[in-house]
């Protein structure tokens, strides 16, 4: 999805998103790698906006998702919603050198720097739906898991394995025995 610069005003533009995740090759990479599968188009609202020197997009992206929880390995459906401000600069010609420090102010970390007469969204579009997919997803707050010794989903039934805490401190000493000289 490409923005023509020249074409963005003071009167803001709004554009409809309703994309098939080939259309985003690191959603594609992600879904490929992982137990994250996105179950239908990626869809948004975005309005682009000039101001100054800036191209303001803002907007609402959202995805269906298809995960598996991280506690008791089943398979649930969830989405990713989310809103973004991302301000465009025209890349300058006058770079810092790499030894300088400079101190990011609020506007650094909302902004992208573009060069050329076009904007790409692709990429911001699709980190904003990268950043929202849970790393260790959950199925419900809730969620109880599965025992650790007979692993049993203990959402769904319960289990008659002991339940005293056990300390592993010297277990690997449990079945030592010492033979006198």
């Amino acid at each position: 999805m490409k923005l023509v610069v020249d074409h963005i005003k003071d009167t803001p533009i709004a554009i409809t998103l309703d994309e098939p995740i080939e259309t985003f090759p690191l959603l594609l990479g992600m879904q490929n790698d992982s137990d994250c599968r996105i179950t239908g188009n990626i869809k948004g609202d975005i309005t682009v906006t000039r101001e100054y020197d800036n191209i303001r997009v803002a907007g609402r992206v959202f995805a269906p998702l298809a995960l598996s929880c991280s506690r008791c390995l089943a398979d649930y459906t969830s989405f990713v919603d989310t809103n973004f401000t991302i301000f465009f600069r025209k890349e300058s010609s006058v770079t810092s050198s790499a030894e300088d420090e400079l101190e990011l102010g609020e506007m650094d970390l909302l902004s992208s720097a573009y060069s050329g007469d076009e904007i790409d969204l692709t990429h911001e579009i699709e980190e904003q739906v990268a950043m929202e997919i849970p790393v260790k997803p959950l199925c419900s707050d809730s969620c109880k898991g599965l025992c650790h010794e007979c692993g049993a989903d203990l959402n769904t039934s319960t289990c008659s394995c002991s339940k005293e805490p056990v300390s592993l401190t010297f277990s690997a000493l449990k079945n030592f025995k010492v033979t006198p000289k």
